[in-house]
């Protein structure tokens, strides 16, 4: 009875001494491990002598139920207090990330060719995906999508444009989702009651990103946002063309630096030349000062604005059409040297 009683001593005095030091080993512990499964997997790995002991060290300790699923880097040898303060801690790989940046009034195509070149994503799969109904069940913000047959694409402007980091290995739709769920978040940072104010001007969440995204392409300087947003919604009360230069932009095969009469008669319901009342879809991402903007626009009378040509990106706006042809010239007269006349 002795040498058996001494033989079982030695046993479990062995098994819980460290193992020999080695390497360091890289174990994955999955979601919903059992502390007896993460004893199994630490043995296998050659960190721990024996599981079943452990298992008992586990349970006398009241240790386990703290642990942690992911990747660990754990090193033979380790003592039994080391392992299970890792465990507890959640200490584990930093998971290999990759980080990119989505422009404000940034287009889905122009999005897809920016993570293509970077060698993110295959461009031809995020673009499937950026025109799956599949993807409208990822976010709040993509469910209230108005799909129609003359949208470009079905996610264009709900790509919310940000910088972002994750992990090397995201797919496409990760990333899609990701930027999805990016905009829900911006959406739930804004003042209560801004849906009420959307109720309010009888308008869908979809056509106030229409709205925001014509303000980012039209707008640089911040505080002219919410004046650009007032002049399209009182074009739109009384039934006035928009007449949107980055309308007819987006229309057209590739953008071109100066717009010419021929590119305002394009046939296109995105040409707000041709047509009355807004496009069918957003024309860019837009950010959340012109989603801002759109839901708070300024309560002008103005019906017109034109950039001035000084170098300041600003415009000047007027109530009429005189007004605003007035302003056409002071705007030609103070164009800045080589600005076209």
């Amino acid at each position: 009875m002795l040498v058996a009683a001494a033989g079982t001593a030695l046993y479990v005095w062995y098994g819980l001494q460290p193992t020999p030091e080695g390497v360091v080993k890289r174990v994955e512990i999955a979601n919903g491990s059992t502390p007896f499964k993460v004893a199994e997997i630490l043995e296998e790995q050659g960190i721990i002598r024996n599981a079943f002991l452990f298992k008992y060290y586990l349970r006398f300790q009241n240790e386990g139920s703290r642990f942690q699923a992911g990747v660990y880097d754990f090193t033979p040898g380790m003592e039994y207090e080391a392992i299970i303060a890792k465990l507890n801690a959640g200490d584990t790989v930093k998971a290999e990330t990759v980080r990119f940046t989505i422009p404000e009034g940034f287009t889905v195509l122009q999005i897809a060719d920016k993570l293509s070149e970077e060698e993110l994503i295959d461009k031809q799969k995020f673009l499937e995906l950026a025109e799956s109904q599949a993807m409208l069940t990822y976010s709040e913000a993509a469910s209230k999508i108005e799909a129609g047959e003359q949208m470009n694409h079905l996610l264009e402007g709900y790509l919310f444009p940000e910088t972002y980091e994750m992990k090397k290995d995201s797919t496409e739709q990760d990333m899609i989702v990701r930027m999805l769920q990016e905009l829900d978040r911006k959406l739930n940072g804004l003042p209560e009651g801004w849906r009420e104010r959307l109720a309010e001007r009888n308008l869908s969440f979809h056509d106030m990103m229409i709205v925001a995204s014509l303000v980012e392409r039209e707008v640089v300087v911040d505080e002219e946002r919410a004046l650009v947003a007032g002049v399209i919604y009182n074009r739109l009360a009384i039934g006035m063309p928009l007449q949107i230069d980055a309308t007819v932009q987006y229309a057209l095969d590739k953008p071109k630096e100066r717009l010419f009469e021929k590119d305002l008669q394009i046939d296109s319901p995105y040409n707000t030349y041709k047509i009355n009342g807004m496009p069918p879809g957003p024309i860019a991402s837009p950010s959340l000062a012109s989603i801002e903007a759109a839901i708070y626009p300024e309560e002008t009378e103005y019906l017109f604005y034109v950039t001035k040509k000084d170098g300041s990106q600003t415009h000047l706006f007027g109530k009429t059409y005189e007004e605003h042809l007035k302003n056409i010239r002071i705007s030609n007269e103070t164009a800045k040297e080589g600005e076209s006349q």
